[in-house]
């Protein structure tokens, strides 16, 4: 199965696949959490939302509530936050594991890919990053504490929306 393949499901419940939430867009998906110390980082993938959207690029945000029970809320809880504290406009998806036995089939398929240093495997933290461009492939992963605007990400973004 492609990365495109995999079934997922939107924050609000509606079942597609990953594939088809893309569309023919190159995509950063982020594992977010709303009680983070990286929270901030919503600002910098709103902005970055907004300076490639219309030309075929979205962020994916995926709540996750493995690291030190950092978005405990539910899915309505989740959207509120983010629409009233950071404008979030792009895709959110259902909250999931990341890693570990119950990891979602999306995050199986990411976490193979290696960062600039060559590492691959579990996710860090939260707001770890991986840019799949619009024929599926992973093509960057940046840790978490790398910012949105960083210029690797931003380059990336640029290079995979051509």
């Amino acid at each position: 199965m492609s990365l495109r393949d995999i079934p997922v499901r939107t924050l609000d419940d509606a079942p597609t696949t990953f594939g088809r939430l893309a569309g023919d867009k190159a995509v950063l998906v982020v594992n977010v959490a709303s009680k983070c110390g990286l929270t901030p980082q919503y600002t910098g993938l709103v902005r970055l939302q907004e300076r490639y959207g219309d030309r075929g690029f979205t962020v994916v945000g995926v709540p996750c509530n493995q690291f030190m029970g950092q978005e405990p809320g539910s899915a309505a809880e989740i959207q509120e936050f983010c629409a009233t504290n950071y404008g979030v406009d792009f895709p959110l998806l259902e909250k999931a594991e990341v890693n570990g036995e119950n990891r979602h089939p999306l995050y199986a398929e990411l976490v193979e890919a290696p960062d600039a240093e060559g590492e691959a495997g579990d996710i860090q933290w939260n707001f770890e990053k991986f840019l799949v461009d619009r024929e599926g492939a992973v093509v960057a992963r940046f840790r978490p504490r790398t910012e949105p605007e960083d210029p690797a990400v931003t380059g990336a973004i640029e290079k995979a929306i051509g």
